[in-house]
């Protein structure tokens, strides 16, 4: 058997040649969602297709073109400027004027243009010479300015499930005309569980998989033409993890990260960090997050939370990668497991609204140093009393803070570990100063 004659890609050749093949998205195409009401209408509005790789942006962008009868113009963000935008808008200019038909102008790959190609759009979008459909895998209201975004519909595509993708390999396992059916190949339930979690709900991924596993059974010539699990693995070689540093996946997946530490998941923290390690994130600014959570979420519930966050980032600096994760992980751990207060943010928070509020007030007189006789006159210091004079090393009914400030409290211990021995102290203080 000879490989298909076909020489694009297994996953160009697969593109669904009508919206009837396409697979996956019910959300938006089943009867009554937004896109199945916009083609029954028979009118495309503007669209920010928004989703994962290998979701079917763009062949959807595609077939919603074709169904409402549209000429669909694909661009790349990453290749065009204003002057490729000027092009194509005069073209569908005439286009709608000598034939009454509509453009689509795709542009994949939307959040890569800067502000002014994105504002040479906005006019054309506005008086309809042009049905814009950009396609993004970044949230778009980062990436895509407020005026053309205002004048689209974003709709959320989803990374396709197991079903989904696992349908689009057997269509193309079978497929004599665009896919692999003259090969005779076939495919165990363990080689297809190798590809749907190599692909992580990306189609495009897991026809390329496919393709390689199958150019290496036609290239052996000889023996089964079965696809097995350690053929899969090797087209795969290594799973890369999705992890944009710059992007919107950056900022989900410190958000997962730390919330999980909060929330005392020591097996989900886990999984983040290692998330955004494999995605290239630098280590040390993992560890920052570490060290500030143990002061923002554990702080005085467990002060060795802190000398624990620092001793592992001084651990990874002398040690560095791949070893380095080890006292990583064990921070890590530490801290999702610790017991937690936010005592540090809120205190200083209410401390520095007063310290705003009220910028220059004195401190009272008596804490005041006086280093010469003007100052001792001025009564600086006098009255002061020295706590370790005292009995429990406390003089209650003693003022600090600005006479204005008087009665202030901005920390107000939690019951949480350590916390808890410190809250009760601080209760019997407060209760001597009131007395």
């Amino acid at each position: 058997m000879s490989r298909q004659t076909d020489s694009r890609p297994l996953a160009e050749r697969m593109r669904p040649a009508a919206l009837e093949e396409f697979v996956g998205q019910e959300h938006l195409l089943g009867p009554g969602k937004i896109l199945a009401n916009a083609l029954d209408s028979g009118h495309l509005p503007s669209l920010i297709l928004w989703g994962p790789p290998g979701c079917g942006k763009t062949t959807l962008g595609r077939l919603l073109a074709e169904r409402v009868k549209a000429q669909f113009v694909p661009i790349s963000a990453v290749l065009s400027g204003v002057k490729d935008i000027r092009e194509k808008v005069s073209q569908a200019a005439d286009l709608r004027r000598m034939l009454n038909q509509q453009t689509v102008l795709f542009v994949d790959e939307i959040h890569r243009f800067n502000k002014a190609q994105q504002d040479a759009l906005l006019p054309h979008v506005e008086n309809g010479t042009i049905t814009l459909v950009g396609a993004t895998t970044e949230n778009p209201s980062f990436e895509v300015n407020s005026a053309l975004l205002s004048r689209c519909r974003t709709v959320v595509l989803e990374a396709l499930g197991d079903d989904a993708i696992g349908r689009i390999v057997d269509h193309a396992l079978s497929d004599e005309t665009r896919g692999l059916g003259k090969l005779d190949l076939s495919l165990d339930d363990d080689a297809k569980a190798a590809i749907l979690q190599a692909a992580d709900g990306d189609a495009r991924a897991a026809l390329n998989t496919l393709e390689l596993a199958a150019d290496a059974i036609v290239a052996r010539k000889k023996g089964s033409r079965a696809i097995t699990r350690p053929d899969v693995e090797e087209a795969v070689q290594r799973h890369m993890v999705q992890y944009d540093k710059a992007g919107e996946q950056h900022y989900n997946t410190v958000s997962a990260f730390i919330k999980s530490m909060r929330g005392g998941d020591p097996d989900a923290s886990l999984h983040y960090m290692i998330r955004m390690l494999e995605g290239g994130e630098d280590p040390l600014f993992v560890l920052r997050r570490i060290v500030i959570f143990a002061s923002e979420d554990v702080g005085n519930a467990d002060p060795q939370a802190l000398q624990v966050a620092l001793n592992a980032t001084e651990a990874f600096r002398f040690i560095g990668m791949p070893e380095g994760v080890l006292p990583m992980t064990q921070a890590v751990l530490y801290l999702a497991c610790a017991p937690k207060t936010n005592t540090a943010l809120t205190s200083y928070a209410k401390a520095r609204k007063d310290v705003l509020d009220h910028p220059n007030l004195p401190p009272p007189k008596h804490i005041l140093n006086a280093p010469t006789k003007l100052m001792a006159e001025l009564g600086h210091g006098r009255g002061y009393k020295y706590p370790h004079n005292f009995s429990g090393h406390y003089v209650a009914g003693e003022q600090y803070l600005p006479e204005k400030l008087r009665g202030r409290r901005y920390y107000e211990p939690s019951e949480s570990g350590d916390e808890a021995e410190t809250a009760a102290r601080l209760r019997t203080w407060r209760s001597e100063d009131d007395a």
